[in-house]
C-alpha cells in the first residue's frame, strides 16, 4: 500500500459501527483494534461468510452485506468468504432438522449471483473474495481430528439449536457439529480481525475466536447484527415466508413491498437497511412519534429511498406514482405484458391461465391464490376454481395486488 492512509478517528468509526449492531464481543478489543490500524496505517480484515445455499438476496441479507461496506468506506478490507465448501454441509444455525447439502453446480451458480447482487452494496473493485474450499478442501483427515481435539462435545452442545435438538430427541449429525470449527478455520486462513455475522450467527463466531486462540492468533472481534424482520412484521424476513423484499425486484415490487410493512418497524428498516445519517435517524424518531404526522408519509419516503438505493431516484417516483395510479386512484399500470392464446385457442382453465402467464408456479398454488379471493378479471373477482376464461374480447387479468396481465382476443 502506497502513501499514507486516512481513517476517520476511532470515536468517528466506532459510531457507524456501533450503529443498529445488537452485540460488539468484546468493544475494548475493537477499539484497541483500531488503533493499531491507524498508527500502522494498516486496514483491518472483515470477514463475512456466506453461504450461497439461495441465489437471491433480500433486504434480511442487506443489514451485514451493509456493516462491512461501512468498514470498507472507513478504509478497511472487506473479505467475502464464499462458502462454497460449508454449503456442501449446510449450516445448522437456527434450524430444527438437518439442512441438505447442496450440488456443486448448484453452489457455484448461486455464489456468482450472490456476488453480483452483493456488488450493489459493497465496492466490488475493493472486496477481496475467496472460497473456503482454498484451505478446507486441502485438510485430509488427520487435520479434521487434530481440529476437533481444540474443541469439547459439551462445549458444542451450549449451542441454543443443538441443545433444543438434543432434549428433544431431534438428530444432530456429526458434520454438523463439525460446521462451526470449519467456519473458525476461515477466520484462521484469512487472520480475520473482526467477523460480522446476524445473532443466530453468534456461537459460530465465538468459536472463531476460540480456534484463532488455538493457532496463535489474535482472536477476532465478533458483531452481530439484528436479523431483519419481513413485511409480515413478525418472522425475520425469507423467501420461505414469502416476507421478503429482495434486492432484485424490480422497482413497482420494491416500492409496493415496502409499503406494506407494518408501522412499528418503520423506523427498524431506516436503521438497518438504508444509509441515512445519524442525524436523519434522529428527525424520522421524532416524526413517528409525533401524533400529527401520517406513518404512511414516512413509510412512503422510506419505499422512495430503498427504490433509489438499488434503482435510481427516477425510477423511485415512477414507482411511486404507479402504485397511486393503481392503489389510490384505482387504476392499472400503464405499461403491463399481454398474453396472446395460441391461434384457434378461444378458451382456458383459470387455474392453466394463471400458470401460463407465470403469476403461479404450479395449479396448486393457482388454486391457492384463487380461493383467497387475489383473482379478478376486468375487475370482477374470481373465485371459481373451474372458471373457465374466454377469449373472444380484450380482458385484464390481476392475481395479487400488483400483478397484471392484458389478455388479448383471438
Amino acid at each position: 500500500m502506497s502513501g499514507k492512509k486516512i481513517f476517520p478517528d476511532i470515536n468517528e468509526q466506532m459510531d457507524i459501527y456501533k450503529r443498529g449492531a445488537v452485540e460488539i464481543i468484546p468493544e475494548d478489543e475493537l477499539v484497541q483494534k483500531l488503533e493499531y490500524s491507524i498508527k500502522n496505517n494498516k486496514p483491518l480484515n472483515i470477514k463475512l461468510g456466506c453461504d450461497p445455499t439461495r441465489p437471491d438476496l433480500h433486504l434480511g441479507h442487506s443489514v451485514v452485506l451493509r456493516k462491512l461496506a461501512q468498514f470498507q468506506r472507513c478504509g478497511h478490507q472487506a473479505i467475502l468468504i464464499i462458502g462454497d465448501f460449508t454449503s456442501l454441509i449446510g449450516d445448522p444455525s437456527g434450524r430444527n432438522s438437518t439442512r441438505p447439502p447442496l450440488s456443486p453446480g448448484e453452489i457455484d451458480m448461486n455464489a456468482k449471483t450472490y456476488f453480483e447482487q452483493a456488488s450493489k452494496i459493497l465496492d466490488k473493485e475493493k472486496t477481496k473474495i475467496v472460497k473456503n474450499s482454498e484451505w478446507l478442501g486441502r485438510m485430509n483427515f488427520g487435520d479434521v481430528i487434530k481440529l476437533s481435539s481444540k474443541y469439547t462435545v459439551a462445549r458444542m452442545l451450549e449451542r441454543d439449536d443443538f441443545t433444543k435438538r438434543f432434549n428433544g430427541g431431534i438428530p444432530i449429525s456429526m458434520h454438523e457439529i463439525l460446521y462451526p470449527l470449519a467456519q473458525a478455520m476461515d477466520s484462521v486462513s484469512i487472520k480475520s480481525d473482526v467477523e460480522l455475522g446476524g445473532t443466530d450467527q453468534k456461537f459460530n463466531l465465538l468459536v472463531g475466536r476460540d480456534i484463532q486462540r488455538e493457532h496463535g492468533q489474535l482472536p477476532q472481534v465478533i458483531l452481530t447484527m439484528p436479523l431483519l424482520v419481513g413485511t409480515d412484521g413478525k418472522e425475520k424476513m425469507s423467501k420461505s415466508y414469502d416476507n421478503y423484499i429482495g434486492i432484485n425486484d424490480d422497482p413497482n415490487e420494491m416500492y409496493g413491498r415496502t409499503l406494506s410493512i407494518p408501522d412499528d418497524i418503520i423506523y427498524n428498516y431506516y436503521e438497518l437497511a438504508t444509509d441515512v445519517s445519524n442525524e436523519e435517524l434522529i428527525e424520522i424518531k421524532k416524526s413517528l412519534d409525533n401524533s400529527g404526522i401520517n406513518p404512511r408519509d414516512i413509510k412512503r419516503q422510506l419505499a422512495r429511498k430503498i427504490v433509489e438505493m438499488y434503482h435510481s431516484a427516477a425510477d423511485a417516483l415512477r414507482a411511486e406514482e404507479e402504485f397511486d395510479n393503481i392503489f389510490k386512484d384505482k387504476g392499472i399500470p400503464q405499461d403491463i405484458p399481454e398474453y396472446k392464446p395460441d391461434s384457434g385457442t378461444s378458451e382456458i382453465g383459470l387455474l392453466d391461465l394463471i400458470v401460463a402467464v407465470n403469476f403461479a408456479a404450479s395449479n396448486g398454488e393457482a388454486r391457492r391464490l384463487v380461493q383467497q379471493g387475489g383473482v379478478s378479471i376486468d375487475g370482477k373477482k374470481v373465485d371459481d376454481i373451474k372458471y373457465i376464461v374466454t377469449f373472444e374480447h380484450e380482458k385484464i387479468l390481476k392475481v395479487g395486488k400488483r400483478k397484471f396481465i392484458k389478455l388479448s382476443a383471438n
